[in-house]
C-alpha cells in the first residue's frame, strides 16, 4: 500500500500505510415500543395486568436495577467510581486499562448524574368533570446513568451507558481500530500501533480486509454478549415478550490514515493543504465533496475552518450536522475523517442495519476530499532539496559537508555557477577558482588548488554540478542553475536589504517592514499586559 493518494499524485511524501476503517461508533439501545408514552402505557397496563400506568410503577424497577448493579460491583470487586464534574471519563478508563491484565472484563463502573429523555406521571384535571386524572408525557430530567467500562476478547475497550431511570435507554461506544488492533494480535500479524489507528504493518493488506469484516451483526453480537454479563433493567419474562433493544446510530466516524515516511516533510506538506484550501466550505465545494445538492434553501452551516491545538492546525469542512475533519496524525501521517451525526444528512436511516450504506458514504466523502484538493507546488520536496544543499550529504558512502548560505565562500561558489553555466563544454578546476577568488577578493594563489578540489567535490555530491564524462571537465546541472539562481537572488534581494533596514538606527527612508515589526511587538507587548 506504498502509494500516494488520488489528490496528491505529485505533492505529498510517499504514503507507507493507508487504511480505512470505522473509527468511533456511538449507538444507542433504547426499546422501540417504550420511547411512546402510549406504548409504556401498554406495556404496564396490558403486559404487566396493572389497572393504570404511572411513574409509581417504574420507581419500583429503578430501585431494583440499582441493587443489581451494587451487588454485581460487590461480588465481582469491581470499583464504583462517582464521576467529578469536568472529569475526563476517558483518561480515567485508561489508568484502569493499564492495570487491567485479563483477556476480557469490566474495567470499573462510573456514575454520572446526566440529563436524559424519560416518561413521567403529570396530573391532569378533566375540563367536563374537574376529576384530577393520571397522564404519561415524554420529557427530561437529570438522572443517574452507569458507565460499564469493559474490554472485550474481540473488541478491545468500550463502554455501556445506562440510564437508571425507565426506559432505561442505553449508549454504547466502541472504536473500529480497536477492534482491528485485537483481530491482527489474534491473528498473529505484527503492527505497530497509533493512538486510535496503526503505524505500520506486516500484512496491510488483510489489516484492510479486517477493518471490512466490522460489521452491523457482529457489533449487534457484541451488545446482546454483554447484555447477558452486566446487570439488565427488564426480567425474562419482559424479554420473552418482545421487549429487546435495537440498536441505532448517533455518531459514526470514518476514517482514512494515511501515514508518511517522511514525517517532518509530511506535516510541511499538510500545512500547504491548509493554506491552498481554506476555501473548501464553500457550497459549490461541498457539493463536490459529500456529493450533495446544496442550495439556498438547504439548512445548516456550510464552512472551512482551521483550528489550532497548541502549533498542531486541523482542517474541518461542516455540512449540516455532519463534520469531514483533517489533521496530521501523532507527527506520522495524515487523517481524513468524516463524522456523521445524523444519518438523515444522507437520507439514510438512523438503524444499525443502514451502517454499510453510511459506511460507503463515510469513505467515498474522504475520498473526495483528496481529489478536491490540490497544490500549486510541493513544499515537502521544497523542503528535501533545501535540506540536500543546506546540510551534510552521504552519497555513495562519500560525505560533503554543507553548503550554507551564511558561508561567504559558498555565496562565491554559487554567484560563480551562474557565470559558469554558460560555457558550452563546460569548467575546470582553475577556470571555477579564479572567479570563486575574485568573488571572495583574494589573488588567484590565495585560494588554492587544494580548496578548489574540495569545493568541487562538495558541489558535485549536493548535485550542482556534474562530471563530464572521459574528461577533467565539469558542467552545471540544470537543478544547480536553478538553485544558484535562487538563492542568490533570495540573499541579494531579501536577506541583506532586509536585515539593513532592520539593523539601521534611522533608514534614510520610511520602511514598511520596521513599521509591520513594530506593531508586531506593540500587539506582543499588549498580550503580555493582559495575561499578567
Amino acid at each position: 500500500m506504498a502509494h500516494s493518494p488520488a489528490g496528491f499524485r505529485c505533492a505529498c511524501p510517499d504514503v507507507q500505510l493507508e487504511l480505512e476503517c470505522i473509527d468511533r461508533l456511538y449507538l444507542g439501545l433504547y426499546v422501540p415500543v417504550l420511547q411512546d408514552p402510549r406504548g409504556v402505557a401498554w406495556f404496564f397496563k396490558t403486559h404487566r395486568g396493572h389497572d393504570f400506568a404511572s411513574s409509581s410503577l417504574m420507581a419500583p424497577m429503578t430501585e431494583r436495577f440499582v441493587q443489581q448493579i451494587g451487588r454485581f460491583a460487590e461480588r465481582e470487586g469491581i470499583d464504583v467510581v462517582q464521576f467529578r464534574k469536568g472529569q475526563r471519563k476517558d483518561d480515567l478508563a485508561k489508568e484502569y486499562l493499564a492495570r487491567f491484565d485479563a483477556d476480557e472484563g469490566v474495567l470499573f463502573i462510573g456514575k454520572a448524574q446526566e440529563r436524559a429523555k424519560v416518561v413521567r406521571t403529570e396530573r391532569r384535571r378533566n375540563p367536563d368533570t374537574g376529576a384530577s386524572y393520571a397522564w404519561l408525557v415524554k420529557t427530561t430530567s437529570m438522572v443517574n446513568h452507569y458507565y460499564f467500562y469493559c474490554v472485550d476478547r474481540d473488541f478491545g475497550p468500550f463502554f455501556l451507558k445506562f440510564c437508571s431511570y425507565f426506559p432505561y435507554n442505553v449508549k454504547l461506544c466502541l472504536n473500529g481500530h480497536e477492534y482491528l488492533k485485537r483481530q491482527l494480535a489474534r491473528r498473529g500479524i505484527n503492527f505497530d500501533p497509533l493512538d486510535n489507528g496503526l503505524r505500520s504493518c506486516s500484512d496491510p493488506k488483510r489489516a484492510q480486509r479486517i477493518a471490512d469484516e466490522l460489521s452491523a451483526e457482529k457489533i449487534d453480537r457484541l451488545a446482546r454478549k454483554w447484555f447477558r454479563k452486566l446487570p439488565y433493567p427488564f426480567p425474562t419474562k419482559d424479554r420473552a415478550a418482545g421487549f429487546r433493544y435495537d440498536i441505532s446510530i448517533l455518531q459514526a466516524e470514518f476514517a482514512l490514515t494515511q501515514v508518511f515516511d517522511r514525517p517532518l516533510t509530511g506535516r510541511i506538506f499538510f500545512e500547504q493543504v491548509i493554506r491552498e484550501n481554506v476555501d473548501l466550505g464553500r457550497p459549490d465545494q461541498v457539493q463536490l465533496i459529500f456529493d450533495r445538492r446544496v442550495t439556498r434553501r438547504t439548512p445548516g452551516r456550510f464552512r472551512t475552518r482551521v483550528i489550532h491545538d497548541g502549533v498542531i492546525p486541523s482542517l474541518h469542512i461542516d455540512y449540516k450536522s455532519s463534520r469531514l475533519k483533517q489533521y496530521h496524525k501523532e507527527g506520522r501521517g495524515l487523517r481524513t475523517e468524516a463524522t456523521v451525526n445524523n444519518t438523515y444528512d444522507f437520507n439514510i436511516g438512523r438503524r444499525l442495519e443502514n451502517l454499510p450504506r453510511l459506511r460507503k458514504i463515510g469513505f467515498q466523502t474522504n475520498r473526495r476530499l483528496l481529489d478536491v484538493q490540490r497544490l500549486s507546488h510541493d513544499p515537502a520536496l521544497g523542503e528535501a532539496e533545501f535540506n540536500s544543499i543546506h546540510r551534510p550529504q552521504l552519497v555513495d558512502d562519500q560525505r560533503a559537508s554543507a553548503l550554507r548560505l551564511d558561508d561567504p565562500r559558498v555565496r562565491a561558489l554559487l554567484s560563480a555557477l551562474l557565470v559558469l553555466h554558460l560555457l558550452p563544454c563546460g569548467f575546470t578546476n582553475c577556470d571555477l577558482r579564479q572567479h570563486v577568488a575574485s568573488l571572495l577578493g583574494l589573488l588567484p594563489g590565495q585560494y588554492t588548488q587544494g580548496q578548489m578540489t574540495y569545493d568541487l567535490r562538495r558541489l558535485r555530491l549536493h548535485g550542482l554540478i556534474e562530471r563530464i564524462p572521459k574528461s577533467r571537465r565539469y558542467r552545471v546541472t540544470q537543478f544547480g542553475y536553478r538553485a544558484a539562481m535562487f538563492l542568490c537572488r533570495a540573499y541579494n534581494r531579501l536577506f541583506r536589504p532586509g536585515l539593513a533596514l532592520l539593523a539601521a538606527a534611522d533608514p534614510p527612508q520610511p520602511a514598511p517592514l520596521r513599521a509591520a515589526l513594530r506593531q508586531v511587538e506593540q500587539a506582543i507587548a499588549q498580550l503580555w499586559d493582559d495575561a499578567a
